[in-house]
């Protein structure tokens, strides 16, 4: 198991802005960066809004953490996960927290955690708020977790051209090449919810394959395997 996958995670889930339906599909991609070792869900669950929960409660074992709404319009939700947020902060047996709500309100919390030294993923819809998805060390869009988004012509994608030359500009040797490595890490620390998969591609490798302002390059290892490093550059007159 690698360091990555063997980090210990704590899913917190603001179930009043999240779907239940999307729990099989979130929680698998939770196990790309750790073990899932506390999941909890935080709602008022005598309502009947939250009812579509119940069944995915039980099958992936989330811990459901009741809160009343004591006052109308007021969110004791957010209150409550985020006193729990800190409790796991401060036992220090954690690694990272996954946040999932489209609420701008847990935009301090990230911060803080990640103030703390630990990682923070953050999984919202398309709507959540800036100041959120950049308060994340990485932000993932759950309508990409369920279906793959396409785009007619990605090289006449005016914003994917800038942050995908931009970031090659950055990281490039003397010659223009960058690993692409390097690439996707300096794209995710400066753009957290940049996800090849909002361009249709499950891999960044894939899709700066079919841009054709970029050139790629496949390196072996020099250890004897069959492993590749990806080297891109921009092609002349691709910005």
């Amino acid at each position: 198991m690698s360091e990555a996958e063997s980090k210990k995670l704590a899913v917190l889930i603001d179930a009043d802005n999240a779907q239940a339906t999307v729990c099989s599909e979130l929680l698998a991609e939770v196990a790309k960066f750790g073990i899932a070792s506390v999941k909890r869900a935080y709602g008022d669950w005598t309502t009947s809004n939250l009812k579509s929960w119940k069944d995915y409660l039980h099958k992936y074992a989330i811990q459901p953490i009741q809160q009343f709404s004591y006052t109308q319009g007021k969110n004791a939700t957010d209150s409550a996960l985020i006193i729990d947020a800190m409790d796991l902060l401060h036992e220090s047996r954690l690694d990272g927290f996954c946040l999932v709500s489209s609420d701008s309100d847990f935009t301090r919390l990230a911060t803080r955690i990640r103030e703390a030294g630990l990682f923070v993923y953050g999984f919202g819809e398309e709507k959540t708020p800036e100041p959120f998805i950049s308060a994340c060390d990485k932000f993932i869009y759950t309508e990409i977790l369920r279906e793959q988004k396409h785009t007619e012509d990605e090289s006449e994608n005016a914003s994917l051209r800038q942050l995908i030359t931009s970031a090659i500009e950055a990281v490039s040797r003397d010659d223009g090449w960058a690993l692409l490595s390097r690439v996707g890490g300096h794209i995710t620390k400066n753009n957290p919810s940049f996800d090849p998969r909002n361009y249709g591609y499950d891999k960044l490798g894939k899709l700066v394959k079919n841009l054709n302002y970029i050139e790629t390059e496949e390196k072996e290892f020099n250890d004897g395997s069959s492993n590749v490093h990806i080297f891109i550059r921009v092609i002349n007159g691709g910005r």
